[in-house]
């Protein structure tokens, strides 16, 4: 399965903050969106990082509460790992493990056409290995 499958699956929609957000303010969208993590760009929309929740929790724990009134450029991670409309999910699974990131945002054209998470990969893989499963039983069945 592809990237561009499971987007279409479910949706391309990217929450995106802007660098000179407070770490506060981005935990509130974090929470109130219910997502992990959200792609961070500059006023002409070019990706210039990712901040999720480990970053986060990082940043607390290393300079305190007032880290927490500091802009989002401050401790978002900004080598940002892309993917792709045509990188199957096992690239990706393995990429993201090696890496140890947990989202990517996907470009296309060189504008951001989603994101996915590691969930979203592990769940397409199950599906596609559920369906392989079944298949296998209605070969051996047919006999």
């Amino acid at each position: 399965m592809l990237v561009s499958q499971i987007l279409k699956g479910k949706g391309d929609l990217v929450f995106t903050a802007s660098p000179q957000e407070t770490v506060a303010a981005a935990a509130a969208l974090l929470l109130a969106r219910r997502v992990g993590a959200m792609v961070i760009v500059d006023s002409s929309d070019k990706v210039v990082g990712i901040l999720s929740e480990r970053d986060i929790v990082r940043v607390v724990a290393e300079r305190g509460a007032a880290s927490l009134t500091e802009p989002i450029s401050g401790c978002m991670s900004r080598d940002v790992v892309f993917a792709n409309l045509h990188d199957s999910v096992g690239s990706l699974l393995e990429l993201m493990t090696d890496r140890r990131i947990r989202h990517l945002p996907v470009m296309s054209d060189g504008r951001l056409a989603g994101i996915v998470s590691i969930g979203d990969l592990v769940k397409s893989k199950i599906a596609e290995t559920e369906a392989e499963a079944e298949g296998l039983k209605a070969y051996i069945s047919a006999g």
